[in-house]
């Protein structure tokens, strides 16, 4: 008899990096890098578990946790091998739920919880599979991706025979790419010298620093003051010098005439992209700001909401670069589904990873792109931060500019136990004792969640609230 699921644990993960301004932006000033985080537990004797989370920068975790507590019931009593053996029945059944879809469709806190819970499948399946995830993905026969996407709305765009002619051609001279991929890595970027709460000194500090550390490109977080912006992209263009790509990060700050006249001032700076310039909803003030800023390029999509945006951002000629973000969307089988329409639009996948942990998870989509799917690096970089790695079992490693492809089974996504008892909110022994000395308490009591299976009906939802 199969092993089933029986335990769904959900856990509110919180770090305090709002204190050293890591993460700043102009829309977000002082983020804590938070992770609603899941656990699927099985029966099998000595079997893993699946693990998966979705990234929030702080208050509102709690909500997220509630949305996949909300789950539970779905996930609770499936089959262990028929879950891995096809992770999009699962997202079929989530994502269609006749109640559940009313609070979507396919958008919002839902969504990303969904995408949480199909992520730990993944990881599950990779595990038991006993490879990482970019392999299982990179050796699975193409037909049977193709049916772990859903092509609803999308085939006016892609059809799945499309795709599946995609995925068999992206099979052409695999075994020497994947050579490649386990020598030299794959391309990345780095984030870290430009969050915006950093001061001018280290910010010259850390773009030198990542330019011998081997990155080719830095991006810098930009929209707050136009006059700071240029004094700090000076200060950076100066530091790496005019052979490095630089890339400018707005995190939707602006409307579009002044994405367009803030773009251009930056220009003399040589901007390699200009990222998310605008609302990320928002189709045709990308395609007017990409019009306006040619060359500099338009980059998007860590908070594009699913793939029906994309479809229609690349079928708007609104993008140069995509970026998709492993843990926004419903989980794997929608970001399949939005690196074969990135494909056959000739656009690249440049990933957004800007977040506890996102490195490790969306690495691995790259890397099966590469292997199996675009078949090229050229023009595509994921984005590294040097924040938070060491609170997973398997963290993302960069060398030389470039992410070592990970060979522990998995998603990557698991953390260590005591990496959750210190930072689970407001719990956790980190935050027991920061809110002990400061003198401060949750305005509501903290419940514990539920770590045995719910019988019939869902768990109670705990309430908490952000520090």
């Amino acid at each position: 008899m199969s092993a089933l699921i029986t335990a769904v644990d959900t856990y509110d993960i919180r770090f305090p990096t709002s204190r050293e301004l890591d993460g700043s932006d102009a829309m977000n000033p002082d983020p804590d890098y938070s992770a609603a985080y899941v656990v699927l537990r099985t029966d099998e004797p000595g079997g893993p578990a699946g693990h998966g989370f979705t990234f929030t920068i702080g208050r509102g975790n709690d909500v997220q946790v509630a949305a996949l507590d909300a789950l539970r019931p779905y996930v609770l009593g499936r089959p262990v091998d028929a879950l891995c053996a096809d992770p999009g029945s699962l997202s079929r059944d989530l994502v269609g739920d006749s109640q559940l879809r009313w609070l979507g469709p396919e958008k919002g806190v839902m969504h990303m919880a969904v995408g949480a819970v199909v992520n730990a499948v993944w990881d599950l399946a990779a595990k038991r599979a006993g490879v990482p995830l970019w392999q299982l993905l990179a050796d699975a026969d193409p037909a049977w991706l193709v049916a772990q996407v859903d092509f609803r709305y999308l085939t006016d765009a892609i059809t799945p025979e499309e795709a599946l002619g995609l995925l068999r051609a992206g099979r052409a001279g695999r075994a020497d790419r994947e050579a490649d991929l386990r020598r030299r890595g794959y391309p990345a970027y780095t984030t870290s010298p430009g969050w915006l709460g950093y001061s001018d000194a280290k910010l010259t500090r850390l773009a030198r620093q990542a330019v011998a550390d081997g990155f080719t490109q830095i991006k810098l977080k930009v929209g707050a003051d136009l006059a700071d912006d240029v004094r700090r992209c000076r200060a950076a263009r100066a530091a790496v010098g005019p052979g490095i790509r630089l890339a400018v990060d707005a995190n939707q700050r602006w409307d579009v005439a002044e994405a367009v006249a803030w773009t251009t001032a930056l220009a003399e700076f040589d901007p390699y992209w200009i990222e998310e310039p605008t609302s990320p909803d928002d189709v045709l003030g990308h395609a007017a700001v990409r019009r306006a800023v040619a060359p500099i390029r338009v980059a998007t999509g860590e908070h594009v909401q699913n793939r029906i945006v994309f479809k229609q951002l690349l079928q708007a000629g609104a993008v140069d670069i995509v970026q998709i973000d492993a843990a926004r969307v419903g989980g794997v089988n929608e970001n399949l589904a939005i690196l074969l329409l990135a494909a056959k639009f000739g656009v690249p996948v440049c990933p957004h990873a800007g977040g506890v942990g996102l490195c490790e998870l969306v690495q691995h989509l790259s890397m099966f792109d590469y292997l199996a799917l675009s078949g090229t690096t050229e023009d595509r970089v994921v984005e590294y931060v040097d924040h938070l790695h060491e609170h997973f079992l398997a963290p993302a490693v960069v060398r030389d500019g470039h992410y070592v492809a990970p060979t522990a089974p998995g998603f990557s996504a698991e953390m260590h136990p005591d990496s959750i008892a210190a930072y689970t909110y407001p719990g956790g022994t980190f935050w027991a004792a920061d809110l002990a000395a400061r003198g401060t308490e949750p305005r509501r009591a903290e419940t514990p969640r539920a770590e045995t299976p719910c019988a019939e009906t869902p768990c109670a939802v705990p309430e908490e609230t952000a520090p």
